[in-house]
């Protein structure tokens, strides 16, 4: 088969051109989903640190652990890698996101102490929150 030319799974002939501006769709919507996620990342850490556990926390907070679910339902690999790899990207390390390769290849170790932290903060806030009780008469206050 002619290399400038492949066969989809469909069966479709596509064009090298064709496959290169999918694989650029794929890279700018990862990326940008990417930048939304840790802006999620970051405000829940910064949150978590100056004790605002908050709905606007949660909801960020809700978005990161989608992200974690999708990414460990797939193997503990990002669903658009393998949308990129399907489109003919041939770099599997970094296919499908404009970063540099050595923080790509560290995101996921960078990530769970972000979220641990994250999670620690939040749950120290939530628990200083509660009134005390007084264990000897039974009440609060």
């Amino acid at each position: 088969m002619n290399p400038v030319h492949r066969r989809s799974d469909e069966g479709r002939t596509t064009s090298g051109r064709d496959s290169a501006a999918a694989i650029v769709v794929v890279k700018v919507v990862h990326t940008a989903a990417w930048f939304s996620i840790e802006s999620c990342m970051i405000y829940v850490l910064w949150a978590g640190l100056t004790g605002r556990s908050d709905r606007r926390a949660a909801v960020a907070a809700a978005v990161v652990a989608g992200e974690c679910v999708v990414f460990a339902a797939n193997g503990f690999r990002c669903p658009l890698t393998d949308v990129a790899q399907r489109l003919g990207a041939e770099d599997i390390a970094v296919t499908d996101i404009y970063l540099p390769s050595w923080f790509a290849h560290y995101l996921p170790a960078i990530h769970v102490p972000l979220i641990v932290a994250s999670a620690w903060l939040h749950a120290r806030n939530i628990r200083s929150r509660r009134p005390k009780v007084d264990r000897a008469r039974g009440c609060g206050g």
